[in-house]
């Protein structure tokens, strides 16, 4: 195979696995979650993190709210997205539902669901949020992803930040490198 074909090949590749991985990420979209599905499962979402990471039990307890996504959906090659749903809660309440969604390019393959949860720790962080048409993680308040390292020796004395994310339930392949930028807007599911 000359080096032309060898690019023809690639290229054709390259669109059937976009293709699918667009596919991938359509199929969450066209089943929107009911406010009623979203505050269930954001609610379960977050009572099994809390139970099964200590650091989250931990920014928990002195959160003003805490924005949960019980699952989003990624994939890519080369050029990636995820998508997915959550809801703001400020103590037992649901204060609003958002959907996160992201666009990446880098070394990167494959598909994943995940969940995370964003823990405002101030009511600064949470005010910036709230009028914010379209938060964008990374710009504004300080935001800390903990891992399970720091998860384990993470306590209300040690959390100074604005905004801390820990993500749960990774199910999947995702392998690489990219830079991703990652937008909150607010939605009104009925």
């Amino acid at each position: 195979m000359n080096g032309y074909a060898r690019k023809i090949a690639f290229a054709r590749s390259a669109c059937v696995v976009v293709t699918v991985a667009c596919m991938a990420l359509a199929a969450p979209a066209a089943y929107a979650a009911s406010a009623a599905e979203l505050s269930r499962d954001s609610a379960s979402a977050l009572q099994s993190l809390v139970a099964s990471n200590p650091g989250a039990a931990a920014l928990a307890k002195d959160a003003r709210a805490i924005l949960v996504f019980p699952r989003i959906y990624k994939a890519g090659f080369l050029f990636g997205g995820q998508f997915g749903d959550g809801a703001l809660r400020e103590g037992d309440k649901v204060a609003g539902y958002y959907r996160s969604i992201a666009a990446s390019y880098g070394l990167q393959a494959g598909v994943q669901a995940f969940g995370y949860a964003l823990f405002f720790m101030n009511d600064k962080a949470l005010a910036y949020f709230k009028k914010s048409e379209g938060f964008e993680l990374g710009v504004g308040p300080s935001i800390v992803v903990v891992d399970k390292g720091m998860a384990g020796s993470l306590t209300t004395t040690t959390a100074r930040s604005d905004i801390y994310a820990v993500f749960f339930d990774q199910k999947g392949l995702m392998a690489g490198l990219g830079i991703q930028g990652t937008k909150i807007t607010r939605i009104h599911p009925k």
